[in-house]
């Protein structure tokens, strides 16, 4: 039987712990919380993304009347002014059916030079126009004549009013200004206020993972924003199955009841101080997708796949004012890269996790999300030992 006090006394630990860190206070667990390990690779001290140095995460929540559940994520890869400082930068699509602002001309030159948004399906104009202004108004871009968003989205329309596009300039200025290092909020916030995974309660997730010195040392770090489906399991458990929500129950079973379509979309963002080129990060991007494989994602036909992977190492860096003919870079090898690779496996299902277990259950345009059942998720984690017993 499961102990509900120790998951009381961990809940309350992570709260806290969080006041004492500054985190956010969401009071719900991370997967670490509860003794939960993925893989095999050791988190970075805040297991986020903001590990990577200079990374910087912002987001704005938009909760209004009953029908309005959308907003704005921002990763920043410095924060500097990224169009005199492009990042290498690239973008593996796992499947298309989705609206990626500048993803051709990352794929051309190899950098990006904004932060990275994410947002609503039918807000990515919007938030590109928004970012556009951002950018062209920055102190030293006064010359600049064209600008290359870097936009994703998934599709919030269950508990949207996603018709309403209702995401302003001032909201797109906010998450941008207000990012910074450190914890990261989870669950339902920025980006994710809207989203549903698995049929439960989706949003933002965060994590990340250090190679040992041996490996180079380097920190790589994942942020999801999830709203997908398929059979949900946790570290190898079928948590789906045994709660009774996961994908085709409804024809399997014969059943009027089966919450989860598996429709809907996943964006990735992979961050890492390891010197890389933009050819071994599309490389990098197409491997967190195994980290979303891992959580038993059916990758369905409306899904829209998005990872983007960049690296921060100055090294990488493209400066507005080099007008050299050639330069020379140094870059992890070939071979030095599947550490890499098993980091961002590990970091983007973790991530995934997070976004789930730190979401709360959500009502608006008519629809009640529920949050993931946390007792009855870890009564089922630990019937099949992913965790300890206690």
């Amino acid at each position: 039987m499961v102990n509900k006090l120790f998951i009381a006394a961990t809940i309350l630990l992570a709260t806290v712990f969080a006041a004492a860190s500054g985190a956010p206070s969401n009071v719900r667990p991370r997967v670490s919380d509860l003794g939960l390990k993925v893989g095999v690779l050791p988190p970075g001290p805040l297991d986020a993304i903001t590990d990577v140095e200079g990374v910087e995460v912002g987001q704005t929540t938009i909760v209004r009347d009953d029908n309005i559940r959308t907003g704005v994520t921002a990763v920043l890869p410095h924060p500097g002014n990224l169009y005199r400082e492009k990042v290498p930068a690239a973008v593996f699509v796992g499947n298309g059916f989705g609206k990626l602002s500048g993803s051709t001309q990352v794929d051309e030159m190899g950098n990006i030079e904004t932060p990275i948004l994410l947002t609503s399906t039918t807000s990515v104009p919007r938030v590109s126009d928004a970012l556009i202004s951002y950018m062209l108004a920055l102190p030293g871009n006064e010359d600049v004549l064209s600008i290359n968003p870097v936009v994703g989205e998934t599709n919030d329309g269950y508990l949207n009013d996603i018709r309403g596009r209702h995401i302003a300039p001032e909201d797109v200025f906010a998450a941008i200004r207000n990012a910074k290092g450190g914890p990261v909020e989870e669950g339902g916030v920025g980006a994710g206020t809207g989203t549903v995974a698995f049929g439960w309660k989706g949003g933002i997730g965060t994590a990340s993972r250090r190679l040992p010195q041996s490996l180079g040392g380097y920190t790589l770090g994942v942020l999801v924003q999830t709203n997908f489906g398929g059979v949900l399991t946790i570290a190898g458990a079928p948590v789906g199955q045994a709660l009774g929500q996961y994908y085709l129950r409804k024809d399997l079973q014969q059943s009027s009841s089966g919450k989860d379509k598996a429709d809907g979309s996943c964006m990735i963002v992979v961050a890492t101080d390891a010197p890389l080129d933009a050819r071994n990060l599309k490389r990098l991007a197409a491997r967190a997708w195994l980290g979303v494989g891992r959580t038993g994602s059916s990758a369905s036909n409306g899904s829209g796949d998005y990872a983007i992977a960049f690296s921060t190492a100055l090294e990488g860096r493209v400066r507005g004012n080099d007008k050299a003919l050639a330069r020379s870079v140094e870059v992890v090898t070939n071979d030095a890269m599947s550490p890499l690779f098993q980091a961002a496996i590990e970091a983007t299902e973790e991530a995934v996790y997070n976004s789930m277990f730190k979401a709360t259950t959500t009502t608006g345009n008519g629809h009640t999300v529920d949050a993931l059942p946390i007792e009855k998720t870890v009564e089922i984690l630990k019937a099949h030992r992913v965790i300890n017993q206690r």
